[in-house]
């Protein structure tokens, strides 16, 4: 299995210039566009903006990935510590119904 890079950007010559787009690879034949913009004069330019919004994208993406991590983390501990409390809930009852005979 080959260790390539998962965002990259790509530089195309169209009708009205260059044209930038930071892509994203699916699957090993399928690659989509996540970003793109056209109408660069130059080459360099075009490459100077993919090279610089592929930094912000892949900074953008880090940022949500640890918000959604947070987020998960704190669910899994409310969920644990509701499921203890169930369990201690349980663990009270069942004493009661010991003392009472």
């Amino acid at each position: 299995m080959s260790k390539g890079k998962k965002y990259d950007f790509r530089v195309t010559q169209g009708d009205n210039g260059w044209k930038t787009e930071i892509t994203r690879r699916m699957t090993s034949t399928k690659t989509v566009v996540s970003k793109s913009h056209d109408g660069f004069a130059t080459e360099t330019e075009a490459q100077a903006w993919g090279q610089a919004e592929l930094q912000v994208f892949l900074g953008t993406l880090a940022e949500r990935n640890k918000r959604r991590s947070e987020k998960q983390a704190k669910a899994k501990l409310a969920a644990a510590l509701a499921a203890e409390a169930a369990t201690d809930a349980d663990d009270f009852d069942d004493e009661d119904e010991f003392d009472e005979e």
